[in-house]
């Protein structure tokens, strides 16, 4: 097991290079899923108002 985590002498080097992707990769979902809610936010308050002018 060691010698897998050593990766052949290259570990430090791959190990904190696939952190670094996974903080990245986690960080634009939650980027994502902030940025889905706020323009579902906007287009159920664009559709009320629209519903209100138009009543």
């Amino acid at each position: 097991m060691a010698e897998f985590l050593a990766m052949g002498g290259y570990g430090s080097f791959v190990w904190p290079a696939y952190g670094v992707t996974a903080l990245v990769v986690v960080g634009l979902i939650v980027w994502s899923a902030q940025a889905h809610r706020a323009v579902k936010a906007r287009v159920a308050m664009l559709e009320a108002q629209a519903d209100r002018r138009g009543s």
